[in-house]
């Protein structure tokens, strides 16, 4: 593959090579299987294609963004009548706060991986 322009960002992930780099791509690829359902990662489609694989991994991450922030905002009024004590609310509270944290660094870091991708099979 021919080296890229991009630049490394601050979220660019620490698994992932420097794009232009040797085996780059396939080390994109690998981070991202991990992003995604272990079904997904094998199908042919996205071992040939990493591009289609970051696409899926960055839907996979807004759902899963998704869900975290519905879980924070409405832990307050569902945990209660789970019968849970007020110390084990709090800290999934935090828990999910943490989560959601992570996932919105992921999914910056899953888009400059795609926007590396992108521009690497471009067309020349």
């Amino acid at each position: 593959m021919p080296l890229t322009s991009t630049r490394i960002s601050p979220d660019w992930p620490c698994q992932v090579k420097t794009p232009g780099s040797y085996d780059w791509e396939r080390s994109a690829a690998k981070w991202l299987r991990e992003l995604v359902p272990a079904r997904y990662a094998g199908y042919p489609v996205f071992v040939r294609h990493p591009v289609l694989l970051a696409r899926h991994a960055q839907i996979q991450v807004q759902h899963e963004i998704r869900v975290a922030r519905t879980a924070l905002q409405t832990a307050r009024a569902d945990l209660p009548g789970l019968g849970l004590h007020e110390g084990v609310i709090e800290h999934t509270i935090k828990l999910y706060a943490a989560e959601l944290m992570q996932l919105q660094h992921i999914a910056r870091s899953v888009r400059a991986v795609t926007q590396a991708l992108v521009e690497a099979n471009r067309p020349t």
